[in-house]
């Protein structure tokens, strides 16, 4: 799969880079041909054969390499998403669901200083923080303090980890 969409988006990118070279030299040609020339009237036959379609292969050019560009990231993720659809997780059951596990189930509950949220201890937003203290039940109590949305503590915890201080 891989070889076969990068095969298709190299030449678009070589496409690319030629074209942005033969207008280089277009361009370049052009402005020689017109610093060689007085009048206007001779600068412009150096100027519709050179420089315009120099300008236009230039364009041309950006366009070619942004799109090649983009096929390239394209042909990626499509690789990535077959990656990621290919595996077969090992958590499925029989109707194809994966079984969610628990982000944190640790009883103890900590804070941090200055924050307004209490966690499990094992949440990852706190878990392996040293700053982080255990909940005071009073705090609970006051309501200073709501649960975290990502490890869902409920205050039976901090009751049945007899956390007082």
């Amino acid at each position: 799969m891989r070889t076969a969409r990068l095969r298709t988006v190299h030449p678009v990118l070589w496409a690319g880079w030629a074209a942005l070279a033969a207008g280089a030299v277009l361009c370049v040609l052009g402005w020689y041909g017109i610093s060689g020339e007085r009048f206007a009237e001779r600068q412009l036959p150096y100027l519709a054969s050179c420089t315009v379609p120099g300008a236009a292969l230039i364009i041309a050019a950006a366009v070619l390499l942004t799109h090649g560009r983009n096929a390239l990231a394209a042909a990626r993720v499509e690789e990535l998403y077959g990656l990621l659809v290919a595996a077969d997780p090992a958590d499925a059951d029989e109707s194809g669901q994966v079984a969610a596990a628990p982000v944190a189930v640790s009883g103890d509950l900590l804070m941090v200083p200055g924050g307004t949220l209490w966690h499990r201890a094992d949440c990852p937003l706190v878990a392996g923080k040293p700053e982080a203290l255990p909940v005071d039940s009073r705090v609970l109590a006051g309501g200073d303090l709501d649960p975290c949305p990502i490890c869902e503590p409920t205050a039976s915890d901090a009751r049945s980890s007899g956390e007082d201080g």
